[in-house]
């Protein structure tokens, strides 16, 4: 029976719009010491095709014969497991891989594994390579990498940092090359990345659906002639992407004799020390950027256009200060940045490009056109060009800055411009106005106050933030690795031995030692001889660490939390749990209740940064269903146990424990407070009641939910590093 061809990947050239993208992927391409692009966007615009589309274009590298870790002839890695090569061994050719990396793989899937059974019994140190030696020399593509799992998180950052792998199983050591380009794609409503791989990625880009229809169209249109005949529809682009394949190549040829002039340096270092980036590392990808940049465009030379183009891809993700800020960069300060760098230390200006106008004005028509690549050509459409921009732009972005929905719609990469959404006018150091701020807080507050003054609605600004204490779910979970609550692990502190369920990854050497010492006698050991081992001997650790939990929110937003000073506290001491959710890598969901219902206002998401923007635009007012919010909170946690049922939940309960909605309130309350108790959900409820009359309600609460009673003024303690555990009969 012939062989099952594959279909074919849908063509880079093919891709309608999404220009940064595009360019930051090719100018990887052209640089891998770039460190790769963090790709952002909401659901379905297409990032995982274009970044699988890269795979066609990328360059053909030479590698040892037989080796499986892919090495370079001309200079093999002396420790590879397959070698020692010689330099110059015999060599084949083949193209650049794209290996994806699952989120669900286990750490021996990406770092490979040691067969442990054979190397103890049978004395053969085996070795299988993980998905890291697959991408040596190539990319590793991670999609939703905002959910890989922390000690994945962990073995990447170490891999991306000295471009080794290493595997350490029992005194047994292997490591390989592992260098490659790292791609991530990530739908930020499920939650942000750790600071430590966001500074991996060299470039980000944020990218979004087209708003113009015709250029929706022609997405679909190109997308049902794909999937109506996958190679013909290959077959039309191939000529375009092979004019990009050999581009690339050229530019990689060309690379190494690009200077980068004094001004241009200078220029580099004034923007990202303006901007208070951390550490040298933007300064480095900015100058990797700008080098390639200008191999791309065939230049010799560094312009100040290629510096300010890669700065508006290197540094937007490392801006962030706290976990509820959006990675953004606002373009008028970039501008104001790149104008007023001074000149070289030399006192030279001889490099200063001119096309970018004084500190005061505003970028010439020079750069502009120093950006086109001259590419116009139609493509086998006749209707657009080879990269499948319908602006006429070429497939690295140059061109037009209007964005797909026309110049008035966006920035240059398509999103919001300076100050906003709204396209606002920034605060006063240049900066977009953050949610919460002074600035966005008056604007908000003039545009809700009379939508919500009918229904007695009001808003009140949080108060900062600050260190929560730690609220963790009782007993030992086996959950997700996190932060939070005990939990059996992969990593931690051993507590035991048992036989191992599956292959074996880590052995417990004592207590193999132990199972097998039993049978050595009737094994024939020679006296002083070497221990016999079999297979059934073996037995693997236990470990205990932490977990990550669900932490459900379930705040009172009635009348009684109205005042603005108290309802400031209040979202003060949410945002901070919220705070130790995003550092404890938690899921976190929002349910509120007020007037005669309640509303899940954020279903459960690793999305803190979400949390905290539902959280400050909460209204308050009427009536206090303290019943519906308990049973919204128990039907959402239903829910989640049949999705994760691994992932065990952290109710927070936050009121005053008053209830008018209903006949009976109060006693509905209680009821299905009893009832939640029951199913074993460990709860934490926050007083919020104040005043010198005290009703002692969130307290009786409490006692019915079996949960711990905290007043709202010990949640962020600061110094109290408290545990909250209840203790409970389990159901038999």
């Amino acid at each position: 029976m012939p062989e099952r061809e594959l279909t074919p990947l849908y063509p880079f050239s093919a891709v309608v719009g999404l220009p940064d993208l595009r360019l930051a992927l090719l100018l990887n391409a052209v640089s891998p010491a770039i460190g790769g692009v963090l790709v952002r966007g909401e659901k379905g615009t297409a990032k995982s095709t274009v970044v699988r589309a890269l795979a066609g274009l990328l360059p053909s590298v030479d590698v040892v014969a037989g080796c499986r870790f892919g090495c370079d002839p001309a200079s093999p890695y002396g420790a590879c497991p397959d070698g020692p090569h010689e330099a110059g061994s015999d060599a084949v050719t083949r193209r650049a891989r794209l290996v994806e990396l699952p989120v669900g793989a286990t750490e021996d899937r990406l770092v490979g594994a040691l067969d442990l059974e054979r190397a103890l019994t049978a004395g053969q140190a085996a070795y299988s390579p993980g998905l890291l030696a697959g991408a040596h020399r190539g990319v590793l593509y991670v999609d939703e990498v905002n959910l890989l799992h922390d000690h994945l998180v962990d073995l990447l950052l170490d891999a991306a940092a000295m471009g080794e792998a290493y595997v350490e199983r029992d005194g047994v050591s292997v490591r390989h090359a592992a260098r490659f380009l790292l791609v991530g794609t990530m739908n930020p409503e499920e939650g942000e990345l750790r600071p430590q791989l966001l500074d991996r990625f060299g470039l980000a880009v944020q990218v979004r659906a087209p708003r113009e229809p015709r250029e929706r169209v022609e997405v679909v249109r190109r997308r049902l002639a794909y999937e109506a005949d996958p190679a013909g529809f290959a077959a039309r682009w191939a000529d375009a992407d092979a004019e990009l394949a050999e581009r690339i190549d050229a530019a990689r040829r060309r690379l190494p004799a690009v200077t980068l002039p004094d001004a241009e340096l200078t220029r580099i270092a004034h923007v990202c020390a303006t901007f208070e980036v951390d550490g040298l590392r933007a300064d480095l990808v900015v100058a990797r950027a700008a080098l390639a940049l200008a191999a791309w465009h065939g230049r010799d030379r560094v312009t100040a256009q290629d510096v300010r183009d890669a700065a508006r891809l290197a540094l937007p993700h490392r801006r962030r200060r706290d976990p509820f800020d959006a990675p953004d960069l606002d373009e008028q300060a970039l501008e104001d940045a790149l104008n007023s760098a001074p000149p070289p230390t030399d006192g030279s200006h001889a490099d200063r490009d001119p096309g970018l106008g004084d500190a005061s004005g505003a970028p010439g028509e020079r750069d502009r056109a120093a950006r086109d690549d001259g590419s116009g050509d139609t493509g086998p459409d006749g209707d657009v060009d080879p990269d499948g921009d319908l602006d006429g732009d070429g497939p690295d972005g140059s061109g037009p800055d209007d964005g797909p929905d026309g110049p008035d719609d966006g920035g240059p990469d398509g999103g919001p411009r300076a100050g906003g959404p709204g396209g606002g006018a920034p605060d006063g150091d240049g900066a977009p106005p953050r949610p919460g701020s002074p600035v966005d807080t008056r604007q908000r507050d003039g545009a809700d106050e009379g939508r919500y003054a009918s229904a007695g609605q009001q808003h009140a600004e949080a108060a900062t933030p600050r260190k929560a204490r730690l609220f963790a779910v009782a007993g030992v979970g086996e959950g997700a690795a996190g932060r939070r609550s005990p939990a059996y692990t992969r990593t931690g502190r051993t507590v035991g031995a048992r036989e191992p369920g599956g292959a074996l990854t880590a052995l417990h050497l004592a207590a193999t030692v132990r199972a097998a010492a039993r049978q050595q006698h009737t094994r024939g050991r020679a006296p002083g001889g070497p221990l016999r081992l079999v297979a059934a001997d073996l037995r693997e650790p236990v470990r205990q660490g932490r977990e990550s939990n669900l932490v459900l929110f379930c705040v009172d937003a009635s009348g009684s939390m109205a005042a603005r000073k108290r309802m400031g506290a209040v979202k003060g001491a949410v945002l901070s749990l919220l705070l130790d959710a995003y550092q404890r890598r938690d899921k976190v969901g929002l349910v509120t209740f007020r007037g005669s219902e309640a509303e899940l206002a954020l279903p459960p998401t690793s999305s803190v940064e979400a949390g905290a923007a539902r959280l400050r635009e909460l209204p308050t007012g009427g009536r206090t269903p303290l019943a519906a919010g308990l049973r919204r909170a128990a039907h959402t946690l239903r829910v989640e146990r049949l999705r994760d049922p691994h992932r065990r939940a952290l109710l927070i309960v936050v009121t005053d424990g008053r209830a008018t909605a209903g006949a009976d309130p109060v006693g509905e309350a209680m009821h299905i407070a009893g009832g939640l108790a029951a199913t074993g959900v460990s709860a934490v409820v926050v007083d919020c009641e104040s005043g010198v009359v005290r009703l002692g309600l969130a307290e009786r609460l409490a006692v019915r939910l079996g949960a711990e009673h905290v007043p709202l003024t010990e949640v962020t303690a600061q110094g109290l590093a408290g545990v909250a555990r209840r203790d409970r009969r389990r159901a038999a």
